[in-house]
């Protein structure tokens, strides 16, 4: 998010949901699907996602997986993280970014799983919250 956008954001407190993003598999033992999320609060925000995919078919299976993040602040302090692990039957990425500006902060964080020929599984949560309020919160899984 860019600097004109977060100063737009005031003091005020915007959560997205997370959302699963998910297809219909395409044949036996394959499947794609995901989950992403955004907070904002004030004047700090922190976005995360991951999607993954499997393909199962008479020459063998073939997986696929990515995850991101980002995060944005005024004048604290951004952070963002995300890995891929694995490489056999079962691939695992995990991404996290958080913001924060005082006592205001945003976090996000996702975690993807894929499975070589059987699913795709993520979770995404994400919280934000402005001192002297209550923190805002969402949680999105999807399993394929």
């Amino acid at each position: 998010m860019s600097r004109p956008a977060l100063l737009a954001l005031g003091a005020a407190l915007l959560l997205v949901p997370a959302v699963a993003l998910a297809n219909p598999p395409v044949g036996a033992g394959s499947a794609t699907g995901g989950t992403a999320g955004s907070a904002a609060a004030g004047g700090t925000s922190a976005s995360t996602l991951g999607l993954g995919g499997t393909s199962a078919g008479p020459d063998g299976a073939s997986s696929s997986i990515g995850v991101g993040g980002s995060a944005a602040t005024d004048e604290g302090r951004a952070s963002t993280n995300s890995n891929v692990s694995g490489g056999g039957p079962v691939l695992n990425g995990h991404a996290k970014a958080q913001a924060q500006d005082h006592g205001t902060f945003s976090k996000s964080m996702t975690h993807t799983k894929v499975k070589r020929g059987q699913g795709v599984g993520s979770r995404t949560k994400t919280m934000s919250h402005v001192p002297g309020q209550k923190p805002v919160m969402s949680t999105s899984r999807t399993e394929r």
